[in-house]
């Protein structure tokens, strides 16, 4: 099974009225999936560096009568380089993105500044196991590492298809 954005979401507790932020929203499979849980009075930051993407998204979400997705062209290796406010985020949405990153601190401090405090951050990413995964992948040890070191504590682990891991933090 490949990796399933609302079976993933449903373990991170996503409620009505909540903000989530997914970064590096990429196909927007995660901020639909988000929008329909936190429902019109809850909100969905999709944030990525790729403008025409941002636009996918938008269009994709207004198709489906989703009008609670907000599109933000922003880049999240940069501390405040999202655009969006300190204490953001409910949760936040981190799917496929780690082997892109080249500023690994910076993007974890800039996932912490985001989130509230006791808000929970979901990391999906390609698993060490998978023959089709990228060259540069990041194995779950070295990211739970890496988000610890950033002042995240470890919530729990599990198995997100056949070729992702997932993790969920705490701030």
């Amino acid at each position: 099974m490949f990796s399933e954005p609302a079976t993933n979401i449903a373990r991170l507790g996503l409620t009505d009225g909540m903000k989530v932020v997914d970064v590096g929203a990429g196909s927007g499979y995660y901020s639909v999936e988000a929008a329909k849980v936190v429902g019109r009075n809850g909100r969905v930051y999709a944030i990525d560096v790729q403008k025409n993407i941002l636009d996918r998204i938008r269009n994709n979400g207004i198709s489906l009568g989703l009008r609670n997705i907000e599109v933000v062209w922003g880049n999240v290796e940069k501390i405040g380089g999202s655009k969006l406010r300190e204490g953001i985020a409910d949760r936040i949405i981190a799917s496929n993105i780690l082997f892109q990153i080249d500023k690994m601190d910076d993007f974890v401090l800039e996932m912490k500044r985001l989130l509230k405090q006791g808000g929970k951050l979901l990391l999906i990413d390609w698993s060490e196991l998978s023959p089709i995964g990228p060259k540069n992948f990041v194995p779950s040890a070295e990211a739970e590492a890496l988000f610890e070191k950033g002042g995240f504590t470890l919530e729990t682990s599990f198995n997100a298809g056949d070729h992702h891991y997932g993790l969920i933090f705490v701030k």
